[in-house]
């Protein structure tokens, strides 16, 4: 059963994702995994197959795809060849999601809070979001420090312990992101969540998570401020 939203419990703060949320770069994602596929042998997908079966922790996704587990030595070369190619795609062209800006801007003149939590790398993310121009409306900015095989589950824990004393707590949270793997990250905490179609999971994926799935961010926002109704 949902618990009753009370003034104690109404959300107040968004963990935002990054990656395919409030950064649009599915297309340099696709660009990338075929370049690093090609490296590797294997074929071309689509972007509807790569919403599909794309699954985190991402050895998962390549199971789907190779119908096994990569081994070790395998996932080294998989990692550093997608991330090579990613990085100088997401360079040429990525930029903000439709509306990011402004949804940021208002959620904070409004009061409330915010933050960012990514798995992509901290020494890449940071540089990003503040070329972009978006760092100052977050409490904190936290990218991945460590291996890239992880879920986001215990990142969240790390990310939400970080904020204490800023107001920001679990059952007032709701996390905004583009993966089942982010509604399985909040409900480990105790947050709640809404997941945009933008990104890395098909519609279908994510309604599978069982909190709303929307289209735009806008929409996220929207949804996020209803919570607090």
């Amino acid at each position: 059963m949902t618990e009753p939203t009370t003034e104690a419990n109404r959300p107040n703060h968004i963990v935002w994702d990054w990656n395919g949320t409030l950064l649009h770069d599915i297309d340099a994602v696709i660009t990338a995994t075929n370049a690093s596929f090609a490296e590797l042998g294997f074929a071309p997908i689509t972007l509807e197959t790569y919403r599909d079966l794309y699954v985190v922790p991402v050895p998962k996704f390549y199971e789907r795809l190779m119908g096994r587990l990569p081994t070790d030595e395998e996932w080294v070369v998989m990692d550093e060849a997608f991330h090579r190619h990613y990085w100088a795609a997401a360079a040429a062209g990525a930029a903000l999601a439709e509306g990011a800006r402004e949804l940021l801007h208002e959620w904070q003149r409004g009061g409330l809070t915010q933050s960012l939590l990514s798995l992509a790398p901290h020494e890449k993310l940071v540089p990003l979001v503040q070329a972009h121009g978006i760092d100052r409306h977050f409490l904190r900015v936290d990218g991945r420090i460590g291996p890239s095989h992880t879920s986001k589950a215990g990142h969240l824990v790390r990310h939400l312990a970080a904020l204490d004393g800023t107001g920001v707590t679990a059952g007032r949270t709701v996390l905004i992101g583009d993966a089942v793997d982010d509604a399985l990250a909040a409900a480990h905490v105790g947050a709640r969540a809404v997941l945009y179609t933008g990104g890395s999971h098909s519609r279908s994926s994510l309604e599978s998570a069982g909190v709303p799935v929307v289209d735009t961010l806008a929409e996220a926002v929207r949804t996020a401020r209803e919570l607090a109704e």
